[in-house]
């Protein structure tokens, strides 16, 4: 028996007491390292507001709310892979608990951005340029036949 006022610890307790540490001081939605369009806003300034202007990708979430109340809950959730920033992958899981990942943002093209902002900047550890399969994982025949994408061209209005 240990003694009196001190709690036995496992090997387990101290590992929980480790992931929740971790998880605490990582901040919000640095899951998987989804950061979150805003933290791009600080280094990229222009782009970032190129983008929310003129991007239908930057209020996706709006479009998609319009929508939810005529959808089943699976429907739904289907949406959010081409919806949203990083779904299934770490980053948004829904509007309460993630909500700076409910719209496409930088982070959808261009992969996490928690080693980038972590690196100060590092250009290699973000994709600087998508290439075309990561455009064709949403963009694609079975998708927007009708939506006259264009591989690219506009990629994302920035």
């Amino acid at each position: 028996m240990g003694e009196p006022g001190i709690a036995p610890t496992s090997p387990w307790a101290l590992v929980g007491v480790v992931v929740l540490c971790v998880m605490c001081t990582a901040g919000p939605g640095w899951a998987q390292g989804f950061v979150g369009s805003r933290a791009c806003a600080d280094c990229h300034a222009e782009e970032y507001e190129r983008f929310e202007k003129n991007s239908k990708k930057a209020h996706s979430w709006d479009r998609l709310a319009t929508m939810a109340s005529k959808l089943t809950k699976e429907e739904l959730e289907g949406c959010y892979e081409c919806h949203t920033t990083g779904y299934g992958k770490g980053g948004f899981v829904s509007h309460e608990k993630t909500p700076h990942l409910a719209d496409v943002g930088c982070e959808t093209c261009h992969g996490p951005g928690g080693d980038h902002v972590d690196a100060g900047g590092d250009p290699e550890a973000i994709h600087k340029t998508p290439d075309l399969a990561t455009c064709t994982g949403c963009h694609n025949e079975a998708r927007v036949g009708a939506f006259g994408f264009k591989p690219l061209i506009h990629s994302g209005a920035h």
